[in-house]
């Protein structure tokens, strides 16, 4: 199911335009400048792993490739091109490299439809009726392919992440997809392919949505889209892949002012705000508003059971989060309901006095609070059946002041988040019930800047156990919100068939 007709070029295997061995990037110029060079760095930053040929008129060499004069000249076929040329010059890129074999090329180059003039326009068409003869188009007016198992990058992307993930993430702009991936890096969020395909003169969202739904390698699948050619068949093909995968969307130009940017931006239309919500309602999409929401919700997706969650225990130091805690959950339909007396009963004997509670939210009092009873804490509140899900609130930052009083020369000398780490990961293989870590940071005064890279590494040996790391209690509840709504509209309507 597409959204553009298609000539016998819809044969071909996409998968050689995400693993490509043989790579052409046209347009790479010897002094380093411009788009072509700036992406040919990129692959050989990352790691690109199959053979690599430059083409500039002008010829010569950079970074020690030989810049070929002519696509022509190239001495092997190719699987994949990298076009970066002035838009008047792209046409013939393209028919150069689809009779050098290309399966497909992405155009990084502007200058089309997007600038709404007749020679933009016209210059797409031209695109077009190159792709027909053969040869998948990504763009133009885009920034590429993201694989992490192929070495492919964004431009610009040489530091993006090589280790594969299950998340997919199709992009109408270029900026989103570079952030959206930088995002991932820290917060743990790990792709199978990022695709950024701009004005999508060819390979657009549907297509490209189509596929994933089928691809062994993802299971997550989020958009950023600005506004869609047919409608009816994009949300045909919504409605089939979220019945198959999660798929978060995050609309585009859904004000007045975004809708007009987005006219100058990919040439899209954008749509009502009122009929979008209804639609990716009706798909059971997740909607998001903004690209922390989706990153933390592709996270939580990506590294928490397949189910939907209603009742979730909230563990942490401060009364204030308590109630905090109850508000939020609240707002997003989740429950904190009161444990039963006699796991209450053992989680306070447990907990440091005065000061603790332990009904639902559990309140240890005291932020310096050992792992090994927070581990206990864990293991007994998930002994009651109506909690689905664990949410643990470390406050480390206090350890800032416990290292300064023992004299200590680093924060990470008196903070045990090391075996913390390690007794979440034992509570969550022996109950089967998913944990999440919240870690707020309140001092970021330059004088703590050992605290924050301890809170880094935190996050990164928690997120290395597959255990979902938040900043706020805020973003944890509402991902776990986004997951428990989407499993729970699909069990509903598996039932009902």
């Amino acid at each position: 199911m597409t959204c553009v007709e298609r000539a016998p070029a819809e044969s071909y295997d996409l998968e050689k335009i995400f693993n490509p061995k043989r790579v052409a990037i046209v347009g790479v110029s010897s002094n380093g400048m411009g788009f072509g060079s700036a992406i040919l760095s990129a692959l050989i930053a990352i790691g690109f792993e199959g053979k690599m040929y430059p083409v500039n008129p002008k010829g010569g060499e950079f970074l020690g490739l030989k810049i070929y004069k002519e696509v022509s000249e190239i001495p092997d076929e190719i699987d994949f091109a990298i076009i970066s040329v002035p838009a008047s010059n792209v046409p013939a890129a393209l028919d150069a490299c689809r009779k050098k074999g290309a399966a497909g090329a992405e155009i990084l180059s502007a200058g089309f439809r997007e600038t709404a003039t007749p020679e933009g326009i016209a210059l797409e068409e031209e695109i077009l009726e190159e792709a027909r003869k053969g040869i998948r188009v990504i763009g133009p007016n885009c920034f590429g392919i993201y694989c992490p198992k192929s070495g492919l990058t964004l431009l610009p992307g040489p530091d993006l992440s090589r280790e594969s993930g299950e998340v997919a993430f199709l992009s109408q702009s270029g900026g989103m997809a570079i952030d959206f991936g930088q995002i991932g890096t820290w917060m743990g969020v790990r792709f199978s392919k990022v695709v950024s395909f701009g004005n999508g003169v060819d390979l657009r969202e549907c297509e490209l949505l189509d596929y994933f739904g089928d691809d062994p390698e993802t299971s997550v699948i989020a958009m950023y889209v600005e506004g869609v050619e047919k409608g009816s068949n994009f949300f045909s093909v919504l409605r089939e892949v979220a019945e198959k995968k999660p798929v978060i969307v995050y609309k585009g130009g859904l004000s007045d002012a975004g809708s007009k940017a987005v006219k100058s931006h990919t040439a899209s239309m954008g749509g009502s705000e009122r009929i979008w919500k209804a639609v990716l309602r009706q798909c059971n999409a997740v909607q998001v508003h903004g690209l922390e929401e989706m990153a933390e919700a592709s996270l939580t997706f990506s590294l928490v059971p397949p189910r939907s969650y209603e009742g979730i225990s909230v563990v942490g130091g401060g009364g204030a989060l308590g109630v905090a805690a109850c508000d939020v959950a609240e707002t997003y339909g989740l429950k904190l309901p009161v444990l039963e007396e006699k796991i209450s009963d053992r989680i306070m004997s447990i907990l440091p006095k005065p000061g603790s509670s332990a009904f639902n939210p559990v309140d240890v009092a005291n932020p310096l609070v050992s792992p090994q009873i927070l581990k206990d804490t864990l293991l007994f509140a998930a002994e009651d059946d109506k909690i689905d899900l664990q949410i643990l609130i470390q406050l480390l930052y206090h350890y800032k002041s416990l290292a300064m009083a023992l004299g200590a020369a680093s924060v990470k000398d008196v903070t045990p988040y090391r075996e913390l780490a390690d007794s979440v990961e034992e509570v969550v293989d022996k109950t089967g019930k998913p944990v999440i870590i919240v870690l707020p940071n309140n001092k970021r005064e330059l004088q703590s800047m050992d605290l924050e890279e301890m809170i880094r590494d935190a996050r990164d040996i928690f997120l290395k156990k597959k255990i979902p790391v938040f900043d706020d209690l805020f973003d944890a509840l509402r991902a776990v919100h986004h997951v428990s709504k989407y499993y729970a509209i699909k069990q509903r309507r598996w039932k009902e068939l």
